[in-house]
């Protein structure tokens, strides 16, 4: 009996050494032989141009393997319920492959700050060596066990950094485009990009190129700002950096997603309110800059309607705008549930299956959702079929993702060559500096009246740090960045800084929000038992130190995907503890971590100083700490217009000419002051514990033909007793135009460090492009005409002007 059971052994022993000789065979030199069959086919070729591989390729795949290129499988945890390969796959859908694989062991919902549950595949995830031999060997097992062998693209987030546990993060993109440097978004795109490489992800769904237009939007957070010309600079940038490490980069989310009506998000998600000249000259203007300059490879399509037309089922948007006009020639990803939306939400299909038609027809390439592949799978087979779906079209949307995994080197290279680099180059302690530096350079000085900033702790006994947010940190981990760090929080940020020297006090005041949140944004509740006495306390520690910061706003609960506001007002009691605080005649410091602007009218009336942190990342505490005692000279700016009430909105920059008006005073057709006007603060506006002085512009030519260059010039200089950053801006006004323009538009801005009495010279190239507008015809053209170049040190304090002529 034991002779026979050794004999088995030896025979399965025998197989599998056999088997696996035969897999290795298929690695040859130079190329490998994907479709086992022995011969160097034309896609397996390195040396073959890429759509011939593309076509030859194509040739040799039936129906079930074109039609698994066009979905995406969440990975493990998501829907992917393995985190490596099993024997069953081959009786999954995916035996005949799979376009991506989204998430895949990055640890997101399952691995985050502290006290959180892990989860059995932590070993896979970190450290981050056998997290790229994970990936090698899920990536195998399609080389190796699927017919042809594709390669997967293996995609992620990478908004807030690369979406994994403990690679370097990034503030949330609204901090990021308060930085207003564009040399610092590429370092941060190079980074993601790096990391992302070496874990073996393929393809990171970042930048984000909405416009936070309407603040009360809850994705506010998640863009770079409200203005298209910086947005579309920033992001930009940050495909480069991505792209620049051998990895694709993927826009999100196109197109006209950020101002569902009324700001509503969550299960809205609809409705865009823009007329077709705002939808070309604001909305559309960063993805059709971005994949001019940058050539991303990937676009994500939203779930949101315009003009009653689904985006992920609109020929105009993903193929006659995309392809055809923006020049796009990656592949589009669906944003998760837009294709069911089709049907479900819009209810412009009759059936999902139909839904699923329309889609392909109009452009996508790749379904995602958190439900099994095969819900989008087998109706594109039924389609076909049934003659629903042409071959030919099918043909054309996997030769779009298939000419990706092609430019990627997926079919030369499709491991990661190194897994043990990942653990030399990912990690956020790999980037500490660079961390803090993007954290720094993203804070934005509100108000410092009478210079209370910076604070001097050599003139200070005892410091009270107070508020919700102080010593909270669930802002610093995001659902599309890094999960398991050891954050710093504002408390103890400031307690760091200070060590031994200042006596810290910490009350927390009062909660984010109170128990009737968010109803107690419209009525009236009595502060109960707890709220006053939490607010006392404060109060008693506050009379006891002798300068107060308290640390207010949102969290990650109150302000995020799916959580638009209605008010923009403090939440909870925070009003009321500020009140409290103020009461006491000491100094108070207002630090403001938030996701969105807020009207914070009667801080702005009363405190002395405030500063604008937004969602900073895990070392944030330290970057505000270094900034409140001026080792660090806050030189950020606003990338959002803060309004001072909701009644104004929409109230954002770029703005058509006399949109943002006062009331008449006097007049034949009467006058009012019925309402407030201007901005709380404006676009571009942020202050510095150092002053700047601008002279000596210069532009030439004056006079020009349409397509000629401008060069503009100045110089700046620092007025002041510290070394500081100021970001000088240049706007652009049409004086003379066929059709209603915006009061001006921003067309260039630079980053400028400055030590005291040091002057520097900014340089700017106009293009013909940066003067274009939307004739009566809706064609971009320059029209002949007087244009004001105006420099400032924001979109309202403007320091020099200069007219230029364009000829007829």
């Amino acid at each position: 009996m034991k002779k026979i059971s050794y004999v088995s052994l030896l025979i399965v022993f025998i197989s599998h050494f056999s088997n696996a000789q035969h897999k290795d065979a298929i690695y040859k030199k130079g190329w490998i032989d994907f479709n086992k069959n022995g011969i160097m086919d034309v896609y397996e070729n390195p040396k073959e141009p890429i759509e011939k591989r593309v076509k030859d390729l194509l040739s040799q795949m039936n129906l079930n393997e074109k039609s698994c290129q066009m979905a995406t499988l969440y990975g493990f945890k998501r829907v992917l319920k393995d985190s490596l390969p099993t024997p069953n796959w081959k009786n999954e859908i995916w035996k005949d492959g799979i376009a991506n694989i989204d998430e895949q062991l990055n640890g997101v919902g399952l691995l985050t700050s502290k006290g959180r549950n892990t989860v059995v595949s932590k070993n896979l995830i970190y450290p981050f060596s056998n997290h790229a031999e994970a990936i090698n060997k899920t990536q195998k097992w399609f080389v190796e066990e699927t017919r042809l062998g594709i390669p997967v693209d293996f995609t992620n987030e990478g908004i807030h950094g690369l979406n994994h546990t403990k690679a370097t993060p990034l503030p949330a993109p609204i901090g990021i485009g308060s930085t207003w440097n564009k040399d610092l978004v590429l370092k941060a795109g190079q980074i993601v990009g790096r990391e992302a490489k070496a874990l073996g992800y393929t393809n990171v769904y970042a930048p984000i190129l909405d416009l936070a237009r309407d603040p009360r939007w809850g994705r506010v957070l998640e863009t770079y700002g409200e203005d298209p010309f910086l947005v579309a600079a920033l992001g930009t940038q940050m495909v480069n950096g991505i792209q620049s490490q051998g990895v694709a980069s993927t826009l999100k989310h196109y197109a006209a997603y950020s101002v569902p009506k009324g700001g509503r998000d969550g299960n809205v998600r609809t409705d865009p309110h823009i007329n077709p000249r705002e939808l070309q000259e604001i909305h559309l203007y960063p993805f059709k800059k971005v994949i001019h300059d940058a050539q991303p490879m990937g676009v994500m399509s939203s779930y949101n309607d315009w003009n009653g037309e689904p985006i992920t089922a609109s020929h105009y948007f993903l193929t006659e705008l995309l392809r055809w006009e923006f020049g796009f020639n990656g592949y589009v990803v669906s944003d998760s549930e837009a294709v069911e939306f089709i049907y479900t939400k819009h209810q412009v299909a009759t059936t999902y299956e139909d839904a699923v038609r329309q889609t392909i027809e109009a452009g996508l390439n790749v379904r995602t959702h958190f439900t099994p592949p095969s819900d989008y799978i087998l109706p594109i087979r039924n389609l076909v079929n049934q003659g629903k779906l042409s071959m030919k079209l099918i043909d054309e949307r996997v030769a779009e993702v298939l000419r990706v995994k092609f430019r990627l080197g997926l079919f030369d290279s499709p491991y990661v060559v190194d897994t043990k680099v990942a653990d030399k180059v990912v990690g956020a302690d790999k980037n500490e500096d660079f961390i803090l530096d993007i954290q720094r350079q993203s804070l934005v000085l509100l108000k410092n009246e009478g210079n209370l900033l910076p604070l001097d702790k050599n003139k200070i006994k005892k410091i009270l740090v107070t508020g919700p947010l102080a010593n909270e940190e669930n802002y610093m981990v995001s659902r599309y960045g890094p999960q398991e760090l050891e954050n710093t929080t504002v408390l103890e940020g400031i307690k760091q800084f200070l060590g031994k020297d200042v006596i810290v006090d910490y009350a927390k005041g009062c909660d984010v929000v109170d128990a009737n949140f968010p109803e107690s944004e419209l009525i009236h509740f009595p502060l109960s038992t707890k709220e006053q006495s939490d607010i006392d306390e404060a109060v008693r520690l506050a009379n006891e130190n002798d300068v107060i910061v308290v640390v207010l706003g949102e969290d990650e609960k109150t302000t995020g995907e799916s959580k638009s506001r209605s008010g923009l007002d403090l939440p909870g009691r925070q009003q009321q503890l500020l009140e409290a605080l103020y009461a006491t005649g000491k100094p108070v410091v207002l630090v403001l971590i938030n996701g969105q602007p807020l009207t914070i009218n009667w801080a702005n009336k009363y405190v002395s100083s405030i500063l604008e942190a937004w969602f900073p990342s895990h070392s944030g505490g330290q970057a505000i700490a270094e900034t409140l005692f001026g080792e660090y000279n806050p030189g950020g700016k606003l990338s959002v217009t803060f309004p001072k009430t909701i009644g104004q909105i929409e109230f954002n920059f770029p703005y058509k000419l006399g949109s943002h008006a006062s009331q008449g005073k006097e007049g034949p057709n009467g006058f009012g002051n019925t309402r407030v006007n201007g901005a709380l603060y404006p676009f571009g506006y942020g202050l510095s514990y150092t002053s700047f002085s601008y002279a000596d512009l210069k532009v030439s030519p004056t006079k020009l033909n349409s397509q000629a260059e401008i060069k503009v010039t100045l110089k700046v200089t620092n007025t002041g007793k510290r070394e500081g950053d100021e970001v000088v801006q240049l706007y652009l006004s049409d004086k003379n135009a066929s059709v209603v323009t915006y009061d001006s538009v921003l067309r260039g801005f630079e980053r400028v460090h400055l030590k005291p009495g040091e002057t520097k010279t900014v340089n700017f190239i106009l293009q013909p492009s940066d003067l274009m507008l939307l004739d009566k015809n809706m064609k971009w053209t320059v029209e002949p005409g007087n244009f004001e170049i105006k420099i400032g040190s924001s979109s309202e304090d403007i320091r020099l002007k200069e007219c230029i002529t364009i000829l007829p």
